[in-house]
């Protein structure tokens, strides 16, 4: 009898013995990580491929752009101008979509983004180093001051909840949460640039000062901090009240675990309960959208930098959209799409090693 229950109850955690086992691809193939790694692929593609087409049903194309602009600013014929956007483009908007789209996916995976169709002989990849590093400084900078301000004032408003500082709080979170970042762009430009007057918008324009050299020196940081200031304060107040809220909802639901009861009872001081069980606990889910947040850094910017004048990645987008660049439209929404499925990869990533039943449930 014995071992009829002992053999039983190895068949229950090991499988019965006749069972074969999994084949080595196929435990590739299911493996958490893998899975996730190929739905990643698999989204950039077929978002690379939905750009490709949706960026050609905008009205008018670059050559036609092109000859529009030089008729309207020279007054030269169209035939004039039709010969020399051929002679400057390499897009011949006629070619079949489909032929296009094959050369596009063929240059792509040879890491050839194209040239810039509004300035001829710029690549595409030398137009993204350019101004993407100084949307990823000012967006970079807004995320984590957003964040460390929004855990604070969260877990003061689960600590001191339904008293006034909570309500105080916590409306002006929702009040940050539910104004655009560009609404709130235009509110500081009149208020702080036009009424108060206390920035310079015209010397505040562009990345930094121009003639100042680039180095990592203090002189350098100061002035593209200063350049930085309105869109970093953009960023940060509307997402400010999204991590207070987010943070004083879980700090909340911690706050009523049994482990905190039983870390109270046992003695321990608020301090470290507050520490090292609420805060530790509350935290997880803001971590995993921090990296989800960081992912939609590029896409994001496009009002801010316009309404301000910084000349970040998304300011480039703008232009590309206005001239109906392609090849830029292209190369910006593809570092977008990867960006956003790395964040959310990231994510994943983070969370299941926070918190390992996340990979157990995947693999059912």
């Amino acid at each position: 009898m014995s071992g009829a229950v002992d053999t039983s109850a190895a068949e229950l955690i090991e499988g019965p013995a006749d069972e074969p086992r999994p084949s080595a691809v196929r435990r590739f193939f299911n493996a958490w990580l893998v899975r996730r790694l190929f739905k990643a692929i698999l989204t950039v593609f077929i978002v690379t491929t939905g750009t490709f087409f949706l960026v050609r049903l905008l009205p008018g194309n670059p050559v036609d752009t092109y000859i529009s602009t030089q008729i309207a600013q020279t007054g030269i014929s169209y035939d004039a101008a039709a010969a020399q956007a051929k002679n400057l483009f390499s897009l011949d908007p006629n070619e079949p979509l489909v032929v296009q789209y094959f050369h596009y996916m063929v240059n792509m995976l040879h890491g050839d983004f194209g040239n810039s169709l509004l300035s001829p002989g710029t690549t595409v990849a030398s137009v993204i180093k350019t101004y993407l590093p100084w949307t990823l400084f000012s967006v970079g900078v807004a995320t984590v001051i957003s964040f460390i301000v929004g855990i604070v004032a969260g877990m003061i408003m689960a600590y001191r909840r339904e008293t006034w500082i909570d309500h105080l709080l916590t409306s002006i979170g929702s009040l940050l949460h539910a104004i655009p970042n560009y609404i709130l762009a235009i509110l500081i430009v009149v208020f702080l640039g036009v009424k108060l007057q206390w920035f310079d918008l015209t010397a505040a324009r562009g990345s930094y000062t121009p003639g100042v050299e680039p180095s990592f020196s203090f002189s350098f940081l100061n002035d593209i901090f200063y350049h930085a200031t309105l869109p970093i304060l953009a960023y940060a107040l509307t997402t400010v009240g999204s991590w207070a809220l987010v943070m004083k909802s879980s700090t909340v639901e911690a706050l009523g675990e049994d482990y905190v009861t039983v870390a109270r009872a046992r003695g321990l001081t608020d301090s470290r309960i507050r520490s090292g069980y609420v805060g530790r606990n509350a935290v997880l889910p803001l971590f995993s959208q921090l990296a989800v947040s960081l992912g939609f850094v590029v896409g994001g910017s496009i009002f801010v930098e316009r309404i301000f004048g910084y000349q970040g990645i998304g300011f480039s987008l703008y232009n590309a959209v206005n001239g109906r660049d392609y090849a830029v439209l292209q190369g910006i929404f593809l570092v977008v799409t990867i960006s956003v499925v790395v964040a959310n990869l990231l994510a994943d990533v983070l969370y299941s090693r926070l918190d390992p039943r996340i990979r157990v449930q995947g693999k059912g």
